[in-house]
């Protein structure tokens, strides 16, 4: 098959479907690349800025302004930028918010979840509210069914699993305890209601910026409630008062955020690209849904805008799928080692046209075999 490929002047660019670190918009891309070696006639790299300085502190001051801008995060709500990843805000979050409590409500829908209760429980006894396992995660359990406690320090959900493509059409409405979301792949794809959280975290690596960065939004009302062995540079309320710089933060990564914050504003805000991800999905799972040969295990009322699964009628002919997409410009479907098959992210900087450019390979290997 020819080549399917983005002409980025003398470059040629593959449209990357990976789950992260994902894809990063070639304006941005391009904008640091001007900058990397002198930041606004600076004589220095932002690399190379200390974080005091005056210099990064506008940096890192507009993307706090731009990100509560893209969100409406209220006031009351702090915005910290972090490191350790998602992953680390696993332990983190029982740490800095189990306080007198003695139990966590966590729902469990898929990879993700299953390791956040696992931390979890190194802390405190977790009562699972709900699980999809007995289906193979392919649907969010129904909320009439989950089992609540009535004294947990916080309900826990991970609203898109990325691994196995599901994701949470509703924000949970279920208990009293605050509702804490593990929103690394869905943050800043669509608008969000902030309010409705006691803290939503986020690696970075998916639709925000480069990977080394975590964001952690949190209200401030649930802020001094930490263990008294978790490290001052995870804790949150000592975060907040040192503006996210108690300790040397992951300057490059936060910059490189900032201009996706910029970005997305230009794109229209969240409305806009929230429409554009939704488009992108439709097509693609038509496409799937249209075919006899290839098949999504997720329910239809829970699949994820941002993860795609998909297997092959014939699963012996992945690899060929595979290296054909790779040979036409289109990269990383490979599915997780977990389950196997395919899998396209398309988060925000994937253009329309990558998912065009997919569906037509796609259905051209149906056709061909090859």
């Amino acid at each position: 098959m020819s080549k399917t490929l983005e002409q980025v002047g003398a470059e040629s660019r593959c449209y990357n479907f990976s789950a992260g670190p994902a894809a990063l918009p070639l304006e941005v891309l391009e904008q640091a690349a001007s900058e990397l070696s002198n930041w606004r006639g600076n004589g220095a790299g932002v690399m190379e800025l200390s974080h005091r300085s005056k210099a990064f502190v506008s940096i890192a001051d507009q993307a706090i302004s731009d990100l509560r801008e893209l969100l409406n995060i209220p006031d009351d709500y702090a915005v910290l930028f972090l490191q350790g990843g998602a992953s680390g805000q696993f332990g983190c979050i029982p740490m800095n918010l189990l306080g007198n409590a003695s139990r966590l409500d966590y729902v469990h829908t898929g990879q993700w979840s299953k390791k956040a209760i696992a931390e979890a429980r190194k802390h405190a006894e977790v009562n699972v509210v709900a699980t999809a396992e007995a289906s193979g995660f392919n649907h969010i359990p129904d909320p009439a069914e989950w089992t609540c406690s009535t004294d947990a320090a916080y309900l826990h959900y991970t609203p898109n699993e990325t691994i196995g493509g599901v994701e949470f059409g509703f924000v949970p409405e279920v208990s009293e305890a605050p509702l804490v979301a593990d929103m690394s792949s869905t943050l800043l794809s669509r608008p969000v209601d902030v309010s409705r959280f006691g803290v939503i975290y986020a690696g970075a690596q998916k639709n925000i910026g480069p990977s080394g960065l975590t964001i952690v939004i949190v209200k401030r009302a649930l802020l001094g409630n930490a263990h008294k062995l978790l490290p001052d540079a995870f804790n949150f309320e000592l975060q907040d008062k040192a503006g996210s710089m108690l300790n040397t933060p992951p300057t490059f990564a936060w910059y490189m955020s900032g201009l996706v914050f910029q970005w997305l504003k230009q794109q229209g805000g969240l409305d806009v690209v929230a429409t554009n991800n939704k488009r992108k999905a439709d097509k693609l799972y038509g496409a799937i849904d249209a075919s006899d040969y290839y098949q999504n295990p997720v329910r239809e009322d829970c699949r994820s805008w941002m993860n795609i699964p998909f297997i092959c009628g014939d699963s012996t002919r992945d690899e060929a799928f595979l290296q054909g997409a790779t040979d036409a410009g289109l990269h990383t479907l490979k599915g997780h080692r977990s389950v196997g098959g395919m899998r396209a992210s398309i988060y925000n900087a994937m253009p329309e046209a990558g998912v065009d450019a997919l569906v037509a390979y796609m259905q051209e290997f149906e056709r061909t075999g090859a």
